[in-house]
């Protein structure tokens, strides 16, 4: 039987993880299927939004993820592999928000602010920063996931053993996911597409944008994953900036410290060098800048780098 081609419409989205969510289709290995979605604000913010827009977001609608899809004989034990072919930005914006009690560094960020980007859908230009910054485009799905063994309706905000919003900025064009099925037929879904993002998304938001995504999908019999596996092809792949990095750290017992401490040096950097408010360092520390872990065996401290590319601001 040749594999077939579908297309999920983004009428067919839907709020948090159950699997009694109605099925939109049933698709074979090795079809391939292309999603529409919705921006993470579930449409409530465009590209002529303001801040008392965001100001207005209803929470429950937020983080749509367009689905689910049956995948023919799929069981617990096995597993959904998806190549991610395609990535098609629709309308050419995108924003980036300051939401209160969210993110990294709420706790010193407690005013909401919003930036809505415009850019050339068809890319590969850069996005353009109100400070002068240039991101490159980079688009994928912060969400992939299928629907989890535990009866009732999840949140779609915290990652799950079955994916959802993992927030991966190299599952983009190119890549292969492998996701654990914990129910008969896995129920995949998909959204929550970004058209950039630094690792660790430290603001809460990174350039959230509608997208088209066209992936390949196989059943992996007897795959028995414990979790989420992926593979990052060397196109797709980060490569070294040619303009070199800025690198804060932060160091100590404790990561999630370390972690806020790297960020927070990074902000001092970036506004005193570039004098941008810290705002616009936040933001752009989200979208472009990455947080890793470089030591974690030197007890009693550990040490998390923030990495930020000197070539945004050339």
């Amino acid at each position: 039987m040749r594999p077939h081609k579908h297309t999920i419409h983004c009428r067919h989205h839907h709020f948090g993880w159950d699997n009694t969510h109605k099925p939109v289709c049933t698709v074979a290995s090795g079809d391939t299927v292309t999603f529409e979605t919705v921006d993470s604000s579930g449409g409530q913010l465009n590209g002529s939004s303001t801040l008392p827009d965001l100001a207005k977001l209803d929470f429950g609608k937020v983080n749509p993820v367009t689905g689910p899809v049956i995948i023919d004989g799929a069981q617990p034990g096995d597993a959904v592999k998806l190549t991610l072919v395609d990535f098609q930005p629709q309308g050419g914006w995108g924003w980036t928000g300051l939401i209160p009690g969210f993110g990294l560094l709420a706790d010193q960020f407690k005013d909401p602010d919003l930036y809505i980007w415009k850019y050339d859908a068809a890319g590969p230009g850069p996005l353009l920063f109100s400070s002068g910054a240039r991101i490159p485009l980079r688009p994928f799905a912060g969400t992939i996931g299928l629907a989890p063994a535990d009866a009732g309706l999840h949140s779609v905000v915290p990652p799950r053993r079955v994916g959802g919003n993992m927030d991966f900025r190299d599952l983009t064009r190119g890549s292969e996911v492998l996701l654990p099925v914990e129910v008969a037929g896995g129920l995949l879904s998909l959204g929550d597409t970004h058209a950039a993002q630094g690792d660790g998304e430290v603001c809460g938001t990174a350039i959230e944008s509608p997208m088209t995504v066209t992936a390949k999908i196989e059943l992996v019999k007897g795959a028995d994953l414990k979790f989420p596996r992926a593979f990052i092809p060397a196109s797709a792949a980060r490569t070294v900036d040619a303009g070199g990095y800025d690198v804060t750290t932060g160091i100590g017992p404790d990561l999630m410290t370390g972690a806020r401490d790297a960020v927070a040096g990074m902000i001092d950097l970036l506004t005193a060098r570039h004098k941008i408010t810290a705002n616009q360092a936040y933001m752009l520390c989200s979208v472009a800048g990455d947080l890793r872990i470089a030591e974690i065996v030197d007890m009693p401290n550990w040490i998390v780098t923030f990495h930020m590319p000197r070539s945004i601001f050339d």
